[in-house]
């Protein structure tokens, strides 16, 4: 104790303290750096950096540290969560040998060499590293991977920043990347053999970005790799190279989902190999250059830039596309194999430039053709075939069926045993030719839709006839017109006239005359989707002279029609054309008969009519440059018929009056001309058809009287399976 309170009270002893325990206090407090030979040791911000090697399964925790270079070996593992290491001088970043390391919460390794390298030993397992949310760059390679290790890299970047950088190089192992980007100032991967080491290298690219700044997006320098793109990862190459095998290294490389289109060439040197499978609505575009095999499945599409060859073609329900419109290319093939594949072609036959496949060795497999459809007609048929085989038993089809060339649909037919041609021989009407043959046939039958909603209702004036009034009336009508009139086609119609008229007495007789309007919309359907529509706008004037005593009627109306046609026209090969004109129109119609009333109210109405219409001509093109040129369409339209039925008095002057009519129907018109692209066609709705019609008129009050009627007629070149209209009038 004296020794002690001597040792307080002298101050030079208390300095001298000082000096020797402050180091020992200070030491107490930090973590040593250096090797770490087994055991745990955690370093944060407030470390010192510095350098550290692992041996005997050590590990080191850097929670926000920063450190210069990291090794571990013999079991080791390094974590580093949001810390940064800067390597000093040649020295690589992290430097794995047959350890772990897990790299988290943005963390950072840089080196002016290699910023991560995974190893192993000649007795070891390899090196396994997961990179979460951090940036690992290096001057030289941002990370170099080994045979027996596994990199798995997510929402991380590794970066080889030098003019000659790689961000990846791989000896063998694994590497996956999911969010990533891999970028080299000149290769974005590397691929290298370690003969010592079996299996090759894995690469597994999910929704991550590679790019070459000045080289290939990835390079295959020797050895094998197994390589797979999917989830829209893209791969760069500043040289259009996004694949390049070379020093007699191999690759099988897939693409394989409908998010991920890869372009770019893939370029394998003599002596080097590729494998290239597409699959799942994934696509290609690019230059395949010495390729050994393309396999194309589910929806997939290579789509070609050039004149191309592939040793061995596989399509399962995938596609190889020629270019572009306005490119013609070749494909040549050594063998063809699978079932339900399509080749896109693009070909001009007015000039003879067409898309050819050559197969020089044995194809098999059903086999489709997809040819651009278009507006202009095809020239003499082709020397040179669409597809040519050297044996085998493959078949090809065009897909969707004929292609629509011009004003006609032409086929693909087999020639000999090896050869397919289009064949311009046999030909149908195109969907084109149609929508304008049915626009140009479509206007009578407009017109007629809307006069017979006028003739019926003269019936109900009957009721009234010395009264003025105004009527309005809806009405639909369906047409389902037959081949043998020059085109098929089905046209609905739905419509609504309005109108006034006033009675004006001239002689014994009583004449009404009257003024009416209205509009309406007539929609028609061809094969294949293609459709059309007319509207119709249309005034007129009417008159009608009854005599009480003897029964006599005429019906007379004059009717004039703007009529705005449009098509819209679905090509065989899935394209849309489409094309409009208005044109103007005038017919009249006049009605004798004669009301001969019958006992118990009961009466017989027999009738002739004719009808009398002119349809100006036009000429209009479909927006793929099909022309068409239509003459003035012509109607004359006889009809003898009778109307029977009766009025019931159904007191308080109420009077309902049913009744059914049977008419024969003949059109003397034969025939309108129609060209397209300067071939003639001919629409001919002549000859004869019956029609019956059934319904009421109607008597509410003093003032107000309503009308139904439903029809149908049936001939050889037109049926109406249903006609109806309904009414109703107002006299003051």
């Amino acid at each position: 104790m004296l020794v002690v309170n001597a040792f307080k009270l002298n101050p030079l002893n208390r300095a001298v303290k000082l000096v020797v325990l402050a180091p020992l206090l200070l030491l107490a407090q930090q973590v040593v750096a250096g090797p770490i030979n087994g055991g745990s040791q955690t370093i944060d911000q407030n470390t010192p950096a510095d350098s550290y090697t692992l041996t005997n399964k050590a590990t080191l925790t850097a929670n926000g540290a920063t450190t210069q270079q990291i090794t571990a070996g013999s079991g080791s593992t390094v974590i580093l969560n949001g810390g940064t290491v800067n390597a000093a001088g040649t020295q690589t970043g992290l430097s794995l040998v047959d350890a772990n390391a897990q790299i988290n919460d943005s963390s950072r390794i840089s080196s002016s060499t290699t910023g991560l390298s995974l190893g192993f030993t000649a007795a070891g397992t390899g090196s396994q590293a997961t990179v979460n949310n951090s940036v690992i760059s290096g001057g030289n390679l941002g990370a170099r991977v080994s045979a027996r290790s596994t990199l798995t890299l997510s929402n991380s970047e590794l970066l080889g920043t030098g003019a000659t950088g790689i961000g990846l190089q791989m000896f063998g192992g694994t590497v996956s990347a999911t969010g990533s980007t891999i970028a080299g100032g000149q290769s974005g991967v590397v691929v290298r053999a370690d003969t010592s080491q079996p299996g090759g290298s894995t690469l597994d690219l999910d929704s991550t970005r590679v790019q070459g700044s000045n080289g290939a997006a990835i390079l295959i320098q020797g050895g094998s790799a197994d390589i797979s793109v999917r989830n829209g990862s893209s791969l760069t190459g500043s040289n259009g190279t996004i694949l390049n095998v070379t020093n007699g290294g191999s690759s099988d490389f897939s693409v394989s989902d409908a998010s991920t289109h890869l372009v770019g060439d893939v370029v394998v040197e003599n002596g080097s190999t590729a494998n290239v499978t597409l699959a799942n609505s994934a696509t290609l575009t690019g230059n395949l250059q010495n390729v050994q095999a393309l396999t194309v499945n589910n929806q997939a599409r290579w789509v070609m830039v050039g004149d191309g060859s592939v040793q061995s073609l596989t399509l399962n329900g995938g596609g190889v596309q020629f270019g572009n419109p306005g490119e013609f290319f070749k494909l040549n093939v050594a063998e063809l194999s699978g079932s339900g594949g399509t080749f896109y072609m693009h070909n001009n036959f007015g000039t003879g430039q067409i898309d050819t496949l050559t197969v020089t060795g044995t194809a098999s497999g059903n086999h489709l053709v997809a040819l651009d459809s278009s507006g202009s007609e095809p020239g003499a048929a082709s020397s040179t075939p669409v597809v040519h085989i050297g044996a085998g038993d493959a078949t090809f089809a065009l897909a969707g069926g004929a292609v629509s060339l011009g004003a006609f649909d032409y086929d693909l037919v087999k020639a000999g045993n090896n050869d397919w041609y289009l064949d311009t021989a046999t030909r149908t009407i195109s969907p084109g030719t149609q929508s304008v043959m049915a626009l140009f046939n479509a206007a009578p039958t407009v017109w007629y839709g809307e006069l017979s909603t006028l003739r019926t209702r003269m019936g109900e004036i009957r009721l009234d006839q010395d009264k003025a009034g105004g009527w309005i009336r809806a009405y639909g009508n369906k047409y389902d017109v037959s081949a043998s009139s020059g085109v098929a086609y089905q046209q609905t119609q739905q419509g609504i006239s309005f109108g006034a008229d006033a009675p004006l007495p001239v002689g014994d007789g009583q004449w009404l005359v009257g003024l009416l309007g209205g509009y309406s919309k007539s929609d028609l359907n061809m094969s294949r989707g293609t459709t059309g529509e007319v509207d119709s706008y249309y005034l007129g004037a009417y008159t009608t002279w009854m005599d009480e005593k003897s029964g006599y009627y005429v019906d007379g109306v004059l009717k004039f029609n703007r009529f705005q046609n449009s098509s819209d026209v679905s090509l065989s090969d899935g394209a849309k054309t489409k094309g409009d004109y208005d044109n103007n129109g005038v017919g009249a119609s006049v009605e004798f008969g004669r009301h001969i009333k019958l006992d118990d109210g009961y009466f017989v109405e027999p009738y002739t009519q004719l009808s009398g219409l002119v349809i100006q001509g036009a000429n209009y093109d479909l927006d793929n440059g099909l022309t068409a040129e239509g003459d003035r369409t012509r109607s004359l339209l006889a009809k003898a018929g009778a109307t029977v039925g009766r009025n019931i008095s159904l007191g308080e002057g109420k009077v309902v009056q049913p009744y059914v009519r049977a008419a024969y129907v003949h059109e003397f018109a034969s025939s309108s001309d129609v060209k397209v692209n300067d071939n003639p066609f001919n629409t001919d709705l002549s000859g004869s058809r019956g029609e019956l019609g059934a319904g009421f008129t109607m008597t509410l009050t003093d003032k107000v009287s309503m009308h139904v009627d439903l029809d149908y007629s049936n001939g050889e070149k037109i049926e109406q399976p249903w006609g109806a209209n309904v009414g109703m009038r107002y006299s003051w």
